[in-house]
């Protein structure tokens, strides 16, 4: 049984790998979506993360599809009290930036495509500057207090504004953001580390990192003269044109063989072993592609290896 992570300073333990939604009712119909999800519990899976835009971007999406898919398989499982579910708010049409309604309106709007009366981590899915972080954190401090928040979180702000919060919380007692979703993986790093990994360390956040794979560059199907058919090919093409890119791909496949073990998985690994991370955030369109993700879980690279992939990488 794979053991799982304590989420910052929440109640939360969770796996390893956390499930990304972003494809449910996008690339994934609503009977992959499930077939996905029962594949990822039926080994231990339990933190599933979802946001109310998901998925907006594709034609004839308005937002909330991928909230509403797995509202429906949480209601066909009869599974709620066994899974992690994290979501966001601020960036859908209808609900956006953070103000204090606006974030209580968009709990609400995602409760009821959820199926279910309390989210157990919500993040503020972009900073919004206008707002000041007392008014944020006040108005997430009430979802908490109303039993419809668990723990709260955020992704893509400022160290600043994370201090800022953080620092208001200490000093009203109000709720305290616990985790971080930085766009963090092995050929993007200068997002989180330095400034903002710090602030999260400090403050006992825990980093749940996003585009994790590097839109399916770090899984080594993207090589030289291969063509490969996703959504996602034109941007996770662009790091093979790089130095670093070439670099990773080497070392990865010299530590995958080691292992005995898949490029992505490796990847993982090395992001799951980085200071502050409890779990990085990947998707799965088929089950056949869930393997590679929550083998994760069972890959312990050595401080040679991980060293290595660093370096590759710097």
């Amino acid at each position: 049984m794979t053991s799982l992570r304590k989420l910052g300073s929440s109640d939360l333990q969770v796996f390893p790998l956390a499930l990304g939604g972003n494809v449910f009712g996008w690339t994934a119909d609503e009977a992959q979506s499930f077939a996905v999800l029962d594949a990822y519990t039926a080994v231990g899976g339990n933190f599933v993360d979802t946001a109310d835009v998901y998925s907006a971007w594709a034609p004839g999406n308005e937002g909330g599809e991928s909230e509403t898919v797995i509202g429906k398989w949480l209601a066909a499982r009869g599974n709620r009290s066994d899974v992690v579910i994290a979501t966001k708010v601020g960036a859908h049409a209808s609900y956006k930036g953070l103000s204090a309604g606006t974030i209580k309106a968009g709990a609400e709007a995602s409760l009821r495509r959820l199926g279910t009366d309390h989210i157990d981590l919500y993040y503020t899915h972009f900073d919004d500057e206008t707002v000041p972080v007392e008014e944020i954190i006040t108005a997430l401090d009430q979802l908490v207090k109303d039993g419809k928040v668990r723990a709260i979180a955020a992704s893509n702000l400022s160290p600043e504004r994370l201090q800022a919060s953080l620092d208001f919380s200490e000093r009203e007692g109000l709720a305290r953001y616990v985790a971080l979703q930085p766009h963090y993986n092995l050929v993007s790093r200068d997002t989180y580390e330095g400034a903002l990994q710090d602030t999260a360390a400090r403050g006992g956040l825990a980093a749940v990192p996003y585009s994790a794979l590097a839109s399916g560059f770090l899984t080594g199907k993207y090589r030289p003269g291969t063509t490969v058919d996703s959504a996602r090919a034109d941007k996770a093409g662009q790091y093979l044109e790089t130095d670093c890119g070439q670099k990773v791909l080497v070392a990865l496949d010299r530590i995958a063989r080691t292992h005995d073990a898949e490029v992505a998985t490796v990847a993982l690994a090395w992001l799951a072993a980085r200071p502050t991370v409890a779990a990085p955030i990947a998707s799965a369109r088929t089950v056949e592609q869930l393997p590679a993700l929550v083998a994760v879980a069972d890959l312990k690279l050595t401080e040679q290896e991980l060293t290595e992939l660093t370096d590759a990488s710097a």
